[in-house]
């Protein structure tokens, strides 16, 4: 494996970055457009890499697609909304096999590229808007997201607790937006967002795989240097490093299982060494099931069904989310906040440290493991302006002290909790939460 991010610039705000990995028989290419979070455009802008993967005026309906993905041998489309901090990032992509494989000696990873530049660059638009039929289907499948993400009440009570957190911050916008916006859509309005888009967005396209990428290289610098796009430079709020007053919310609704949401901030990271050492301490605290949280507040006192930590390094945000049954949640909250003092007074073995770093380093060894988990590693890595590697991040994380784990549980302050609580009366049922 070639361990070195290789990047290039292709045009005004358009980057390509590629790794190569000879163990793998397929190529991915992915063409991410990365723009701020802004409450007027992410519901609109949360449909567009689904409706670009319908098609391009080349192949404007599904048989054409279909028929030249074939021709491709058998290559796959893929689409995805996501969100990084205060960014909201639309994915394309498209995963082929090596050139090595081509039965007659073409380029497949340069048909591939073609493709895809064509899918993202040249979309079917006519008369300004989308196809009725393709702009129907997926508002009603991005309408379907929004509203699965609510019912997952776990994942509803850490995005509300965040929202709550983050207030008045484009961090408060969920990365798919609002179920009555999306109801709004039309193909025109969809359309008219994909120009701006193009036009503005920060263009990141990684190829991940065991080919060169010389040929999607080329082929991409090709159909960008026909754009004239203006793109708009990003400037993120500062983050919040303590807290000030908690911040309580409960809501009260029909479930079977009560959840509750605690989150903290991080304090000062001012460098690589503090981070590693904050995201070490997470892990020590929740992340693992042989964390503090785990073993003591969920198996020791049961107070929990499930209980885990989650470090965002991009907001410094550290979440602790649990099931709970309702008369339980004060002295959950409390045993919570106990183990963090725990961790930050120095009150844990040097067994429970060693157990941490390994489980952390598994996590990092493993990303090598797929294009998927490399694309999203390295992506990760661009938007924080760093490029490093599984590798060197495992030597990092293994260079963390006992000293620097207790000086960053020392920095952590409780910010916000959320608790949706069943109603009384409910009955509550245990759910096995999987613990992540």
């Amino acid at each position: 494996m070639d361990k070195d991010l290789h990047r290039a610039r292709l045009a005004e705000g358009v980057y390509f970055s590629s790794i190569q990995d000879r163990k793998f028989k397929h190529n991915c290419i992915s063409v991410n457009l990365i723009t701020p979070l802004e409450e007027e455009t992410v519901t609109t802008n949360a449909i567009l890499p689904y409706l670009l993967r319908r098609g391009s005026k080349k192949c404007p309906d599904p048989t054409q697609l279909e028929r030249t993905l074939c021709e491709l041998y058998g290559a796959s489309l893929g689409a995805d909304t996501g969100k990084s901090g205060e960014r909201q990032i639309l994915s394309c992509s498209i995963v082929g096999i090596d050139d090595r494989f081509a039965l007659e000696g073409e380029s497949v990873s340069a048909g591939c590229a073609r493709l895809l530049g064509e899918i993202v660059l040249e979309p079917n638009i006519t008369g300004g808007a989308f196809p009725e039929e393709d702009f129907r289907l997926e508002r009603q499948n991005l309408i379907d997201t929004i509203q699965a993400d609510i019912n997952d009440k776990r994942a509803y009570t850490v995005s509300q607790c965040k929202a709550l957190m983050c207030e008045g911050h484009r961090l408060a916008i969920p990365k798919y937006g609002w179920v009555e916006k999306a109801e709004q859509l039309t193909p025109q309005m969809a359309a008219e967002q994909y120009r701006r888009l193009i036009d503005t967005a920060q263009v990141e396209i990684i190829f991940i795989g065991c080919g060169s990428p010389d040929g999607a290289r080329e082929e991409f610098a090709r159909l960008f240097a026909a754009l004239e796009r203006h793109p708009a430079p990003f400037a993120p709020e500062p983050v919040v490093e303590t807290a000030g007053a908690v911040k309580e919310k409960t809501v009260e609704m029909e479930i079977a299982q009560s959840k509750m949401a605690m989150g903290f901030r991080t304090g000062s990271i001012p460098d690589k060494a503090t981070m590693d050492a904050v995201k070490l301490m997470a892990f020590l605290y929740g992340g693992t099931p042989f964390s503090r949280l785990f073993v003591h507040v969920r198996e020791e006192k049961s107070l929990c069904y499930y209980c885990a930590a989650r470090f965002d390094q991009v907001t410094g945000i550290l979440m602790v989310d649990i099931g709970v049954e309702r008369d339980d949640q004060p002295a959950a909250r409390a045993a919570i906040l106990e183990q963090l003092a725990a961790v930050a007074a120095g009150d844990f073995s040097d067994e429970e440290l060693a157990s941490a770093r390994l489980s952390y380093i598994n996590s990092l060894r493993s990303v090598p493991d797929g294009l998927s988990a490399q694309e999203s590693w390295y992506l990760g890595q661009i938007l924080r302006g760093t490029q490093f590697t599984p590798e060197e991040e495992v030597e990092a994380i293994a260079r963390v002290d006992r000293e620097a784990v207790i000086a960053a549980a020392n920095q952590v302050t409780l910010d916000t909790v959320y608790f949706l609580a069943a109603k009384p009366g409910e009955n509550e049922e245990k759910e096995e939460g999987q613990h992540e």
